[in-house]
């Protein structure tokens, strides 16, 4: 019989069996290889791999904290296959994968792929959490009714999403007239990164806007390029890295964080940095929502 300690886990955090097993684990790491609509950088549908991969070599202890965060438990699922000819049917999918796992009370961590994952993910959030709200970070709107010929363009997810969700959107830095006009006519609240700068004091004001369930959409692209470049669609300036911890652990400490996705990593080949930084940013946000139910306890 094979001794199963001699193989190096191959999941998320490279946990062993008693921290990573479904019925144990608080939270589920779902990825989504999604990619069909990405319009500069191709390479999306890699992102859940790399950022697994790099995540082996996260230290469990974070400093920050005081604690390993994995010890709530994480599984890792395998990659939830794609539907690459029907973008709508694929949204479907998303959903009814979702659904399920909610039923089961996990706490769900999506990892795309592009960001039209997080139509379907919200759309089975929002059936548990009737009063849901969605903090989206990201570098563009992505309000566009139609792209290129689809309506579940990367460009349309917050589109689909304001259809059936309110959310606020924080650090946008690209937007098309037709999307501001959308905007400012269903009075969707939007807060700009030229306005926002170092003034992080802006954040009490989202808060104020959502519900007190949560659901997170982070687009990697909201970071400045020089930390993440890694992205199908890179946006000049950004938010950086202590910021933007700032920012989550506000949110953790504030609200019911129900769930979140990370989306749009791209990997560069030889450039591991990146991906690096994506999963410690998936660990940390973790980390942020253990701590937050806490203090709430």
């Amino acid at each position: 019989m094979l001794n199963k300690n001699l193989f190096s886990p191959n999941n998320f955090l490279a946990l062993p069996e008693k921290l990573s097993k479904f019925e144990y684990s608080n939270f589920v790491l779902l990825p989504i290889p999604y990619e069909e609509s990405t319009t500069f950088v191709k390479g999306t549908k890699y992102g859940p791999n790399a950022l697994i991969c790099a995540s082996q070599e996260v230290e469990l202890f974070d400093c920050e904290l005081g604690f390993e965060p994995c010890e709530k438990g994480i599984c890792t699922l395998g990659e939830l296959e794609p539907i690459v000819s029907n973008p709508e049917k694929m949204t479907k999918r998303i959903e009814d994968v979702a659904e399920n796992l909610l039923e089961k009370k996990k706490i769900i961590l999506s990892i795309g792929g592009e960001h039209t994952i997080t139509v379907g993910l919200i759309k089975a959030f929002k059936k548990k959490y009737q009063n849901l709200s969605v903090l989206q970070l990201d570098a563009h709107a992505d309000l566009r009714d139609s792209y290129q010929g689809s309506k579940y363009s990367h460009a349309c997810a917050m589109r689909r999403i304001s259809e059936f969700c309110p959310y606020v959107g924080v650090g946008i830095r690209s937007i098309s007239t037709d999307e501001l006009s959308f905007a400012k006519k269903k009075k969707i609240k939007l807060f700009f990164a030229h306005k926002i700068k170092d003034n992080f004091s802006f954040f009490d004001e989202v808060l104020k806007l959502l519900s007190e369930d949560v659901y997170l959409s982070f687009d990697l692209d909201f970071l400045n390029p020089s930390i993440m470049p890694s992205v199908g669609t890179p946006e000049p300036g950004g938010i950086g890295w202590y910021e933007t911890l700032y920012l989550l652990k506000r949110l953790a400490q504030t609200k019911n964080v129900v769930g979140f996705d990370i989306t749009e990593l791209s990997p560069i080949p030889g450039n591991v940095s990146p991906n690096f930084l994506t999963a410690k940013l998936v660990y940390k946000m973790i980390g942020y929502i253990i701590s937050g139910k806490k203090s709430k306890e």
